[in-house]
């Protein structure tokens, strides 16, 4: 199962919460990202996340996406069912890692 964040969300992701402008990562974590990491774990499959087409990520859009699902699902382990692509952007992905494992290291 794929989410291409500039297809499925937006090319233009903004900032951490919604109430600091569009395209937040509490949005696509909320309405997206959740919604199919559910769907996929329900059909046994792997959820891939493509990170490219966008025009750049703030850390605090990787962070409150991926960081912020494990807070909110209270789960260790979902990079496990996740494949981060990022062609465009080598550090985005070594970036979500670090959220996870920090979110992961405090539950």
């Amino acid at each position: 199962m794929l989410i291409s964040i500039a297809n499925d969300f937006s090319k233009t992701p903004g900032a951490r919460n919604e109430k600091e402008g569009p395209n937040s990562g509490e949005k696509f974590r909320e309405n997206i990202l959740i919604p199919k990491y559910y769907e996929a774990e329900k059909k046994g499959e792997r959820l891939v996340v493509d990170l490219d087409g966008c025009y750049g990520f703030a850390t605090s859009f990787l962070e409150e996406s991926f960081g912020g699902m494990v807070r909110k699902l209270k789960r260790k382990g979902i990079l496990d069912n996740i494949e981060i692509i990022s062609n465009d952007d080598d550090t985005s992905e070594d970036l979500i890692k670090k959220y996870v494992k920090k979110a992961e290291d405090k539950l």
